[in-house]
């Protein structure tokens, strides 16, 4: 499986990004997608994630209420619409998947495929 993860750039505070990321290969493997970021100096931290079959969503508690993680009809592409962004939110964004949805899907290391990432960066 091959993740492309597109949609990043420079926003303002209290603006909005979305971020696609695309699978392709063996898709039909995959069950569940997710974004992760990592800033400068800190760990990679979960996002959010979504089950590409039942359309259950997880998000950290930092971005609740602001972030909305989606997917296509195909389960092929994820999406994170990322609203009222904050200064915190700079960091490179990485789109995840996996094909088994008995870990948990908070943790970098449940995810077997990952996308190259890309730079979201928050100014004020």
């Amino acid at each position: 499986v091959q993740l492309q993860a597109s949609g990043g750039g420079l926003v303002q505070a209290g603006g909005s990004l979305r971020l696609s990321c695309t699978a392709s290969g063996r898709t039909f493997s995959v069950y569940i997608m997710g974004w992760f970021r990592q800033a400068p100096g800190k760990e990679r931290e979960f996002v959010s994630a979504i089950s590409l079959r039942g359309d259950r969503t997880y998000y950290a508690d930092s971005v609740k209420g602001r972030f909305t993680i989606s997917r296509d009809s195909a389960w092929s592409t994820v999406y994170l619409q990322m609203n009222s962004l904050k200064l915190e939110d700079t960091a490179v964004y990485y789109c995840a998947a996996d094909g088994d949805l008995s870990d948990s899907p908070y943790s970098a290391a449940k995810y077997d495929y990952w996308g190259q990432g890309t730079q979201v960066t928050v100014s004020s």
